[in-house]
């Protein structure tokens, strides 16, 4: 597409500023300026240009200038994903404003206490009011008292940091995850050659704005001059909805969690639908059921598939092109190699290194993986700095238990933290929850160790089935009984219909999935 060039208010010293500093931020901003009526984003039915994009980030500059914020002081930004909070986030970039992205469905007291974390002086947010339609901004001025002297803001040798994304928190208060401006190039870069995102490449945003799969999804894509077609977060998990969305948009890279495929294969089934323009499906952030894996090809028919492994801390790490016809013989899917410029060992529990197959935790060092976490007490025992063959890196200890197979594939075998004693036998709850997902009735699942006078822990899982209504404990204990030792079979078992509580980064949230059917258990 061509178009005469056209000039948005952007100053030449912001456009070296932004060329310079932030490639992502100055290859969207040379879009707007020589290709302003390609498009950037899809949402709600509605084709927005670049040209309108920067529009956008032009009104959301003008609003922060009337704001009167500190010079590169870092901002909060609480939004769910729209149009005019991809503007905001550009133009604070766009004036080196660290941005901390925390999900929108965190609880005030935990905001509050993350925003004074970071140093935020103030809050923004896109607003459906009429002052917003004129490019206003809502704001919360927090107080002084409230806000801690922990800005990222650089300093000498020090990288300025981009983005601040935030951990799950399924461990306590989540831990802010400092990206800087490098990191994030890196990262892009990667991604968008790996995946062939150019020019008119049309990427499927499925996560929320505060999940580091965004990285890929939307700033990778609007680097590149690609098109985003934005998921409503409010309508996640609108099966017919999704379908809908793809089959309208063209989309050529789809990069999602397993509970969207899951979603689209049963939508597809009753429309017998294929997704003929899908190049690249990847799957990420959690364990993918054989059986939902095995019904992609139907639906992609001209895709090539993918098993992508990383974490907030460390951004993509490994990934695994999926032989479709080497799935039946698998019990688990590898994880794959590392990525380009990716370190990873495997470290056993006396912290010796494993060479050749064996278990032990996974430690990952990337180029695009964050310095440490914003409160610098959190880093000790999991940033590590270990000397290899170009000198000394700094690995991040991801808590995943591994195993290296005598092929040379690693697959995931559960967490550090997810190990317990059933029975003076020590049993990993994820690898139960693995087991339980190749069922192929089961859609979701929680398990969790309840205290035992008997047998120290005894096993409950909350299973969600499918819609046909046939699963019954019965059936999924005997199915369990073929992949699991006779201790590690749950002694409890919930079957549900409604999705299970979440993680603000999308995962299972087994805590508060035992807990609803504690309290239901109390109240009845």
């Amino acid at each position: 597409m061509t178009s005469q060039p056209v000039d948005i208010a952007i100053s030449g010293a912001d456009r070296s500023l932004a060329l310079g500093e932030s490639a992502v931020v100055g290859r969207v901003m040379e879009r707007v300026r020589y290709q302003p009526g390609a498009p950037a984003l899809l949402w709600h039915g509605e084709r927005i240009s670049y040209g309108d994009l920067g529009k956008m980030v032009c009104e959301a500059r003008s609003s922060l200038e009337r704001l009167e914020l500190p010079e590169e002081g870092s901002v909060g930004i609480l939004a769910k994903k729209s149009p005019r909070a991809i503007s905001l986030i550009l133009a604070c970039l766009l004036d080196r404003r660290p941005v901390l992205l925390p999900s929108v469905g965190l609880g005030a007291e935990t905001l509050q206490r993350l925003f004074a974390q970071a140093g935020c002086g103030h809050v923004l947010s896109p607003d459906a009011s009429p002052a917003a339609v004129s490019g206003e901004l809502r704001c919360e001025v927090l107080g002084a008292a409230a806000a801690e002297d922990r800005s990222p803001a650089r300093s000498p040798g020090v990288e300025r940091t981009a983005l601040m994304l935030t951990t799950s928190g399924s461990t306590g208060v989540p831990k802010i995850v400092p990206l800087s401006v490098p990191a994030v190039e890196r990262f892009t870069d990667w991604a968008g050659s790996r995946f062939a995102i150019t020019s008119g490449t049309t990427v499927l945003n499925y996560a929320p704005l505060n999940f580091d799969l965004c990285l890929l999804d939307i700033w990778t894509t609007l680097k590149h001059g690609g098109c985003v077609a934005m998921v409503d977060q409010d309508r996640a998990t609108d099966a017919r909805y999704l379908l809908d969305l793809l089959t309208t948009s063209e989309v050529r890279v789809i990069q999602a969690v397993p509970m969207l495929y899951r979603l689209l294969i049963d939508a597809a089934r009753d429309r017998a639908h294929r997704l003929e323009s899908v190049r690249h499906v990847i799957v990420t952030g959690d364990s993918i059921p054989l059986h939902t894996l095995e019904a992609l090809p139907a639906l992609f028919p001209q895709a090539r598939f993918y098993n992508v492994y990383g974490s907030t801390e460390t951004n993509d790490s490994f990934i695994h092109e999926i032989d479709m016809s080497d799935v039946g013989a698998r019990r688990h899917i590898p994880i794959g190699r590392p990525v380009e410029g990716v370190s990873a060992l495997v470290v056993s529990d006396g912290g010796r290194v494993v060479e050749g197959s064996g278990t032990g935790e996974l430690w990952v060092a990337t180029p695009f993986q964050t310095r440490g976490y914003l409160t610098e007490a959190l880093n000790e025992g999991k940033f590590v700095s270990r000397r290899d063959g170009t000198g000394h890196r700094t690995y991040f200890r991801t808590g995943d238990i591994v195993r290296r197979h005598d092929d040379g594939s690693i697959t995931l075998e559960g967490r550090t933290e997810g190990y317990v004693k059933v029975r003076g036998v020590r049993v990993s709850t994820q690898a139960v929850e693995q087991v339980i997902l190749q069922h192929d009735q089961v859609m979701e699942v929680a398990v969790v160790a309840v205290p035992d006078d008997v047998a120290g822990n005894r096993l409950h899982a909350v299973v969600r089935r499918d819609k046909t209504g046939q699963l019954n404990s019965l059936s999924l204990r005997r199915h369990c009984a073929r992949g699991l030792d006779r201790v590690a079979i749950p002694s409890t078992i919930e079957i549900v219909t409604t999705p299970l509580p979440k993680t603000p980064t999308g995962k299972v949230d087994r805590q508060r999935a035992h807990f609803h059917r504690a309290h239901k258990e109390k109240s009845t």
